[in-house]
């Protein structure tokens, strides 16, 4: 997997699927016919831009679909419409199947040195509403939203910004713009890429209407007590929703168009008439007409499957469903078809650095107490009972498919070891026990370590039940706690949680060009040390800096991948980097590439029966393209 951005002096970038090959013949999408024919909506050569995005369905052993339909999905809360915009994928670059980065809103990109980047749009590309999709959009965002202290009070995105500055931004044309840093900036182009991007364009025509630089406040006054907000300001924010994707009223580029209103209890999308995608026969993609969001209680979505309710989930699915899906396959006329998750491990415990107590702190700062736990864990007893084996029995580390698997960093305090184990927790003065076996802390506390999860996961609680056993082997007493998901990660960055089990490393499968977010102290999001992230996130202004040598370490890499000139430098910091973290069990893996079913119906094409479903890279749904999925009659 390379990521094609190049080193060169000027990299252009171009998104078509097959240079130089002319635009097809354009065939009007069914849905649109009756409303093309009274006027009521350009016909599909009016529709899509200019020069759009042909995809090549061929290479990829895909077939050309034919347009209608409705998938019906489920999911769990109102807010998760956003997944939508996750799913859907439309982004200005994006990953392709290989996870290379190419552009796919844009039609090119001139790189120059990881510094200057210009951005070409396609020329006629509209928004879902039909205004058109200009270099307006991203002045808009820049000059008006990200630059504006009502809007942005805490600035412009943290990606946008290098050693807390921020690029010149110039417009040259209504298709052209360009950003330029005084340094490099080589997280910019694969952010635009991710699951959830910073969308650095926004729909003006649409939210001036909402902007104080535009209209007299005074007139939004009535929307503002409809809205209850008590300003402008947070007006124009609630509106402003291009990835919670509740807002039916602001237009989008996704493939499908939410329609439903704010907060409902399901949601119906329907297809973007403006989409930029078209297959090599002419079709306007998407090829699925409607898409049915059902709010079911996360334990019912299995058995709502097997009754033949949706059409594909994977969400809210796991692998411990598996044998009832199975069975289910003939009522509900579908397919079990079992991928692998893509995250650098299923489930992770982080010993928090952070944590209130000294004296736990001072424990999990320890990287013998960590690898100690590690070597407590029995994980094939884990893979086997849980997965029935077919999961890998390695710590967090990349996986197969990157460049930068290695068994050595998988295995890395991997082994089940309690003897071992034992005598290092021993030499760290932890020798006295109670009368159950449990060690004592030097001021007489029981070594008690609270385990807490977002209780979304069967196989998390499952697993911490099995670890709790081989923990007591080596004198460590777990006490398991699940919480609400956002509790949890608030707990995490007020210091507040010893050790929460998560998902290891949401990009399993870097590349050089990655950044290594996952590695280093730079985001709060990071359970290991959410106070270093947030201090680094932040400029200093929240949280604090590193304490230990080996984060300070793992920071200035982090620091210099970010100026690296080439490639082969990126990827020389990735292996240090991978190596220091392999060594020192920031995060300690059960189980990595788990089993992860995807209920799809026999009537659904093109969808691949092998895949690997992840957040990082790829938006899970994303990079498999929905928007080519389509129904056999």
């Amino acid at each position: 997997m390379k990521l094609f951005l190049g080193l060169l002096l000027v990299a252009g970038l171009a998104a078509t699927a097959q240079p130089g090959r002319a635009n097809p013949a354009l065939q009007e999408t069914p849905l649109f016919e009756k409303q093309v024919a009274a006027g009521e909506l350009p016909p599909v050569a009016e529709r899509v831009p200019q020069e759009p995005l042909v995809v090549d369905l061929a290479a990829r052993e895909r077939s050309v679909g034919t347009p209608g339909g409705t998938l019906r999905t489920f999911i769990t809360r109102p807010r998760d419409v956003r997944y939508m915009v996750v799913w859907g994928y439309a982004r200005l670059m994006g990953y392709d199947q290989n996870y290379d980065l190419r552009p796919d809103l844009l039609r090119a990109v001139d790189n120059e040195g990881n510094r200057v980047y210009t951005f070409h749009l396609r020329r006629g590309h509209r928004w879902s509403d039909g205004a058109p999709f200009t270099t307006e959009d991203f002045r808009y965002f820049w000059e008006d939203v990200a630059l504006d202290p009502d809007l942005s009070p805490g600035g412009p995105p943290e990606v946008m910004l290098v050693d807390g500055k921020a690029p010149k931004v110039t417009v040259i044309d209504e298709v052209t713009i360009r950003y330029e840093w005084e340094k490099a900036n080589p997280r910019f182009l694969p952010a635009l890429a991710a699951a959830r991007p910073p969308f650095i364009y926004r729909p003006a025509h649409y939210l001036k209407q909402f902007h104080a630089k535009y209209v007299d406040p005074k007139t939004l006054e009535p929307l503002m007590a409809e809205r209850k907000a008590r300003n402008w300001a947070q007006l124009h924010n609630g509106l402003d929703n291009l990835y919670n994707n509740d807002n039916p009223d602001q237009p989008t580029l996704q493939p499908w168009v939410t329609v439903s209103a704010m907060n409902s209890q399901g949601y119906e999308l329907t297809r973007n008439p403006y989409y930029h995608r078209v297959d090599a026969e002419g079709h306007q993609l998407p090829y699925i007409d409607h898409v049915e969001l059902t709010i079911a209680a996360a334990g019912l979505i299995p058995q709502k499957v097997t009754l033949g309710e949706a059409d594909l989930q994977v969400r809210s699915i796991s692998f411990s469903d598996a044998p009832v899906l199975k069975q289910g396959e003939a009522k509900g006329k579908y397919r079990t078809w079992l991928w692998s998750t893509g995250y650098g491990s299923e489930i992770a415990l982080y010993p928090n650095q952070n944590y209130n107590d000294p004296a736990m702190r001072e424990l999990f700062r320890s990287a013998d107490f960590r690898r100690a736990l590690s070597l407590g864990v029995r994980r094939t007893t884990i893979n086997k009972t849980l997965y029935f084996g077919l999961a890998k029995e390695v710590n967090v580390a990349p996986l197969h498919g990157s460049p930068f698997y290695d068994p050595a960093l998988s295995n890395a305090w991997a082994e089940h070891d309690p003897d071992r184990a034992n005598k290092m927790l021993d030499a760290l003065g932890l020798q006295e026990r109670d009368g159950d076996g449990t060690r004592l802390l030097p001021d007489g506390q029981r070594l008690e370590i609270v385990i807490e999860s977002a209780g979304e996961r069967p196989e998390e609680s499952d697993a911490i039940e099995l670890l709790a056993e081989m923990w007591a082997e080596i004198g460590v007493r777990v006490i398991y706690r699940p919480l609400d998901r956002d509790i949890l990660r608030n707990k995490v960055y007020a210091g507040q949680s010893m050790m929460p089990v998560w998902y290891g490393w949401n990009n399993g499968i870097p590349t050089p060009e990655a950044p290594p977010v996952d590695l280093a102290p730079v985001e709060q999001t990071n359970f290991s040390w959410p106070e270093w992230g947030q201090y680094t996130q932040s400029n200093g202004v929240a949280g604090e800096p590193p304490q230990t040598d080996v984060a300070k370490k793992l920071l200035a890499l982090f620091h210099d991948w970010e100026e690296a000139t080439s490639e082969e430098e990126r990827r020389e910091i990735w292996h240090e980097m991978l190596e220091i973290q392999a060594d020192e069990v920031f995060a300690i893996g059960l189980v990595s590439a788990a089993p992860q079913p995807a209920i799809v119906s026999e009537r659904l094409q093109n969808v691949p029966e092998k895949a690997i479903y992840a957040w990082e890279p790829g938006a899970q749904l994303g990079v498999l393209r929905m928007d080519e999925f389509w129904f056999a009659p």
